[in-house]
């Protein structure tokens, strides 16, 4: 560390850089381009530019951070703290100054461009058969010649009307039977939950009189990244509201080893993770009710999906083996809680909780889920899903066999660690197209249905402004780059002179292409840059490997369909995906996307208590492929580092694509992160 200008890490942004002992940490954001909102000027009065430190040791980022990496509260944070509250841990941004290296997450709330987490619910036609359903029932009233409890004529009355039988429940919701009951003067609607493992039955709410403002139900998603949730009328199976919110987690570490050596090197720092997605859990279930315009105590279900940290961390579960061989799962069976259990106090303390079982230490249960939606062992040909993300879940499988692994991706697809990235939000470049001739480009925003060579465009998007690139723009930019010679197959972009364009930027020893300069209306430079490409090439390569390793256990060469999963998934040109070499090479139009399928298959779960005995009895049949121990995987990591790919043929990509034969390593230094072999 550098004691006169420590070192400044934002997340999610992963941006960084040395300032003077004493800057304010707004002031480091601005000068990095951080996205961190202020309305006040610094002055501590709006509260807008709110961030949270973080403490300990990081080993992804390099640094340990100290307690008094921060100034101390000054008398301003103090009264906006007295008058209008500060969440514990949070500091406003324009007060707090730098004293040593520190590790800073910028919420959503303090984004400017705040996230738009595009995990809307696909539509899919669900059979209903709810593990929890509503049963009005008349129970007889007490008499004290017969000395009975209100549970236990609640109970009689069930069997005798409903031929329920197994009736249980817990306190909260007995403590809270005898004056609903004496309310609807005996007459009641019973919530009750049916486990699916055995005959019992739990009462987990009750109304007065006939019930008829609906029962709901979560399908949660919870990735790395974001946490999405769709909330479903659980009569109808009605995606009555879908939201989502970025994992808070993402402050101690954008991958999931980030969090498990996050979790490793600090006493308590797992607990620490738990802490802060289950409140961010919570507080989504409360917002997701507000913008259905329902009571949350009518979320009466939960069912989430989850990688396998994700999974251990939400149960409060140190996942510290799962970072080491034989990555070991506390248990992979599915689990069935309660949202006391979590911590979710927005909800009421009987609502049901279920997670998908785990396949493996490193296939989750969000791999399951996709299991679920897709059903790949149904499929009569070979069909490869990849669900797309931080990790990246990959099925391979037809009616003969299911395979399945998990590759580190990491967050580029995302638009983390890309120069100009950004998570998916209105302003960003989501599309972009390069003419091979003249080597300019044309792109399209998130919120602007115009390209930017259309009329139009600029007015339309004057309020957002052009803000960066998001994780399907970054993937599109790299491929077009390739199509019209700007990049060569090693992933090197030629100079100005060998490229023809001045949009080829000199960066030392390397070279960038400049997409779009807003400097002139005080807006980004927004450039794809030698360390862009680098970044993507490593996320594609782990993704392809994994692919391969399932290809070559299933003894083939070529699959016969792809489907892309995820929420990013669902917005990826097959076309660019295929030059970029992502997946393996197919006819285009086998080339089709699922959508959120990890959320679907928790939607099917959540409608359907007997797709639960399905999925926990598939998982039993699918076989398993550690990327972390194959010795193909780095040679099949290795080879698809070339853009395609440097040995596997992408025949039918040929049919659609030329790619420009060029070559732009000059031999010189360490361009495009490989050293120059040294002569004997």
């Amino acid at each position: 560390m550098s004691e006169e200008h420590p070192l400044v890490v934002f997340t999610p942004s992963g941006k960084r850089g040395r300032f003077p002992v004493g800057t304010p940490v707004l002031t480091a954001a601005r000068q990095l381009g951080v996205d961190l909102d202020s309305v006040c000027g610094g002055r501590g009065i709006c509260s807008k530019c709110q961030i949270t430190p973080s403490y300990g040791e990081f080993p992804k980022h390099g640094v340990t951070v100290s307690d008094d990496a921060l100034s101390e509260w000054n008398k301003v944070e103090e009264r906006y703290d007295q008058k209008r509250g500060l969440k514990t841990g949070r500091r406003l941004g324009c007060q707090a100054t730098v004293q040593s290296d520190v590790v800073i997450d910028v919420p959503p709330e303090s984004q400017v461009h705040r996230q738009v987490v595009r995990k809307a619910a696909t539509a899919r036609a669900i059979e209903m058969a709810p593990a929890t359903r509503l049963h009005y029932v008349e129970v007889e009233e007490p008499d004290m010649h017969v000395p009975t409890g209100d549970f236990e004529r609640l109970a009689r009355a069930l069997t005798a009307q409903w031929d329920v039988h197994n009736l249980s429940t817990d306190l909260s919701t007995l403590s809270q039977l005898q004056p609903v009951l004496r309310k609807g003067s005996w007459k009641i609607t019973a919530a009750l939950h049916k486990d699916h493992k055995s005959d019992e039955t739990r009462l987990i709410a009750a109304w007065p009189g006939l019930h008829e403002g609906g029962v709901y139900g979560l399908a949660i998603d919870l990735g790395s990244t974001t946490v999405a949730a769709h909330l479903t009328n659980l009569e109808t199976g009605e995606v009555v509201a879908s939201s989502g919110i970025m994992n808070p987690q993402i402050r101690f570490g954008e991958d999931l080893m980030s969090r498990v050596s996050y979790a490793m090197m600090n006493a308590g720092g797992d607990a620490e993770m738990t802490k802060a997605v289950r409140e961010a859990i919570d507080t989504l279930a409360k917002e997701i009710a507000a913008e259905a315009q329902i009571d949350p105590a009518l979320i009466l279900e939960l069912v989430f999906v989850c990688n396998p940290v994700m999974h251990h961390l939400l149960l409060g579960i140190d996942p510290v083996e799962l970072g080491q061989a034989p990555f070991a799962l506390a248990t992979s069976e599915s689990m069935s809680l309660t949202a006391r259990d979590l911590d979710l106090t927005c909800l009421r303390p009987a609502a049901q909780v279920y997670l998908l079982p785990c396949i493996a230490g490193h296939v989750g249960a969000d791999a399951a889920a996709v299991a679920l939606s897709e059903e790949p062992g149904k499929s009569e040909d070979l069909v490869l899903v990849v669900d797309v993300g931080t990790n990246a879940e990959i099925l391979l499988g037809n009616t003969e066999r299911v395979l399945a692994c998990s590759s580190p991706t990491g967050p580029a697809f995302e638009g983390a660690q890309i120069s100009s990235g950004q998570r998916a939000a209105p302003g960003a470049i989501e599309a972009i197209r390069i003419d091979p001739v003249s080597k300019e480009p044309r792109f399209r925003v998130i919120g602007c249905e115009l390209w930017s060579d259309e009329d139009g465009f600029w007015e339309q998007t004057a309020a957002t402004g052009i803000t960066g690139i998001c994780g399907s723009g970054i993937i599109e930019a790299v491929a077009e780059l390739r199509i019209a010679g700007l990049l060569d197959p090693s992933g090197l972009i030629g100079s100005a002179e060998a490229t023809g364009t001045p949009r080829s930027l000199a960066e030392g020893r390397t070279h960038a292409y400049l997409i779009h300069d807003g400097s002139a209306d005080g807006g980004p430079t927004i450039t794809v840059t030698q360390g862009d490409i680098r970044a993507i090439q490593l996320a594609k390569s782990a993704l392809y490997a994994g692919a391969r390793l399932l290809m070559d256990e299933m003894g083939v060469d070529k699959v016969d369909r792809v489907v892309l999963a995820g929420a990013f998934g669902a917005h990826i040109s097959p076309k660019h995906a295929m030059v970029l070499g992502m997946i393996p090479d197919v006819p285009l139009d086998k080339v089709t996307s699922a959508g959120n399928a990890a959320g679907t298959g928790a939607r099917i779960a959540l409608c359907n208590i007997n797709a639960r005995a399905e999925i926990e009895r598939v998982v039993g049949e699918i076989t398993k492929v550690e990327t972390a121990i194959e010795p193909k995987f780095q040679e099949h990591f290795v080879n698809a580092n070339a853009i395609p790919h440097a040995t596997d043929p992408f025949p039918e990509l040929a049919q659609v694509v030329t790619l420009p034969q060029v070559g732009f390593n000059t031999g010189g230094g360490e361009e495009g992160g490989r050293r120059r072999r040294r002569r004997g």
